[in-house]
């Protein structure tokens, strides 16, 4: 759909995905694939760290989006243990003693502050997919004639000093407050039209398996230094080494996941 021309066939595509195939309802039905995909994940972290000591793990993020953006959220919360600690304690007080749902997500202001955090920092996709304008336009300024293949940079965007503060930090209490964040500033799925139908999607895989993961290991780097943040850019955004940590199940994951 992101390379067809706009039109009466682009609106049919664009209505199919947003009423039929990323609509609320769909992925509320869906749910129940998404967490035993999750399951599965933390029974093989659990296999390899229920024995009380932490198990050095590996994370690959590949082309799978919310892959490598859960590897950047990981990273992310190793070098700020004081965010992580706090994602912990809300997780431990709106969810308790049982596995994260979707129903809990909206009790769960600073987990999907996280999330926002994290994807505007460190964007999968740097470049927004090109926009072209079937007529000619004035944008920030400059004449662009019709025809035009215009490519949106995301991730300086998200790091612009006029536009954030502190713009290289990761601080997710930015996203806390509601009307903080101008919307036309962050973009990690675009915006308007030609935004990403999936990005509802994204958003709950990205919060079932973050919140899980925080919920159901103790997490911690492998040494004393901080964890390498460099970028690798292709079509999307991953780290040039991969993630390595430790984790360590509690003995309440056994329950948790029998």
């Amino acid at each position: 759909m992101a390379s067809v021309e706009y039109g009466d066939h682009w609106r049919k595509l664009r209505r199919i995905s947003a009423l039929e195939i990323f609509s609320p309802a769909r992925l509320t039905s869906l749910f129940s694939i998404r967490r035993e995909e999750v399951m599965v994940l933390l029974r093989r972290l659990h296999s390899v760290s229920k024995h009380g000591n932490y198990a050095k793990v590996l994370f690959l993020g590949g082309a799978e989006t919310v892959a490598t953006s859960m590897e950047w959220a990981l990273a992310n919360l190793l070098n700020h243990p004081d965010v992580l600690r706090k994602a912990k304690a809300e997780l431990d007080a709106q969810v308790g003693d049982r596995l994260i749902e979707e129903s809990d997500f909206a009790k769960l202001h600073y987990l999907q502050s996280i999330i926002s955090e994290n994807l505007r920092l460190c964007p999968v996709t740097p470049l927004i997919p090109p926009h072209m304008p079937s007529s000619d336009c004035t944008i920030g300024g400059y004449h662009v004639p019709a025809g035009t293949i215009l490519f949106v940079n995301a991730w300086s965007l998200h790091r612009d000093p006029t536009l954030w503060d502190e713009p290289t930090s990761f601080k997710p209490e930015r996203f806390e407050s509601a009307g903080r964040v101008d919307a036309c500033n962050f973009i990690p799925f675009g915006m308007g039209r030609r935004a990403c139908p999936g990005d509802g999607l994204a958003k709950r895989a990205m919060i079932l398996t973050l919140g899980s993961l925080i919920q159901c290991f103790e997490w911690e780097r492998v040494g004393e230094n901080k964890i390498d943040m460099a970028e690798k850019t292709a079509i999307t955004m991953s780290k040039v080494e991969p993630l390595e940590l430790m984790c360590r199940a509690p003995p309440i994951l056994d329950m948790l996941l029998s």
